[in-house]
């Protein structure tokens, strides 16, 4: 299983996501997001996977949260905890609008 952090911008941002917000997150990232990470990190298109042009390393995930925008997360890669396993930190998360300061 991957290792994760979360910076505490993150933390901030997710507490404002509804609960249906924040368990469509979850959903997207234990059914996609870790398998692909344990499968080498090729990820499926549906994930909407990219680097963030303006900030160095962090990179974009794009879902559906439903009704109304859709959610992005940033995040990266740190140093891994465990040899061969790979670590992500999760940055920011929320809409479009969280891409100012990703």
């Amino acid at each position: 299983m991957p290792t994760f952090e979360t910076c505490p911008r993150f933390t901030t941002d997710l507490d404002r996501l509804s609960p249906e917000q924040r368990r469509r997150f979850r959903h997207i990232v234990l059914a996609a997001f870790v398998p692909d990470l344990r499968a080498g990190g090729k990820f499926r298109a549906g994930l909407r996977i990219k680097r963030i042009q303006r900030a160095s390393g962090v990179y974009e995930l794009t879902w559906s949260m439903g009704t109304g925008p859709a959610g992005r997360a940033t995040w990266q890669y740190g140093a891994a905890l465990r040899p061969g396993t790979p670590h992500v930190i999760w940055r920011r998360i929320g809409t479009h609008s969280i891409l100012t300061a990703p």
